[in-house]
């Protein structure tokens, strides 16, 4: 697995994830939460920032299953899935990531007809701190 680029704006949710938080950045202004993290508030143009703990829970926003694959390294698990999930206690946000079937498994190992576009999913963490994602039991 590559390890992701992590920037100074970024670098918190890095830090939250390796302790298997998720955590997105909101103007500690406006309280407007907002991904990717940057330094200035796109609403009210604060500085002001702070970390808020999200509950990891939302909903298939997009997907799509690279064919050929996009990056070398994951050749071998092609095809996989990377998906756009929407929180839901931050509808605005949306992350990126993929569908497994447990934290750590394979990028292949949900078969394609089980993805859905409004599905609910919950975050897991892989042993490096990676966001995943797994669909909800109902």
């Amino acid at each position: 697995m590559l390890n992701p680029v992590t920037d100074t704006d970024g670098a918190p949710f890095w830090g939250y994830a390796r302790q298997g938080e998720l955590r997105v950045q909101a103007c500690a202004d406006c309280g407007e939460p907002r991904f990717p993290p940057r330094p200035c508030c796109p609403h009210c143009q604060s500085f002001a920032t702070e970390w808020r703990r999200t509950e990891g829970h939302g909903r298939v926003w997009s997907y799509v299953l690279p064919h050929p694959p996009l990056l070398p390294a994951y050749a071998e698990q092609a095809p996989y899935n990377v998906i756009v999930v929407e929180l839901a206690d931050a509808p605005r946000v949306r992350l990126v990531g993929n569908l497994v079937t447990e934290a750590g498994a394979r990028l292949d190992s949900v078969p394609p007809e089980r993805i859905r576009i409004g599905a609910r999913v919950q975050v897991v963490f892989t042993d490096d701190g990676v966001p995943q994602w797994v669909l909800e039991r109902s």
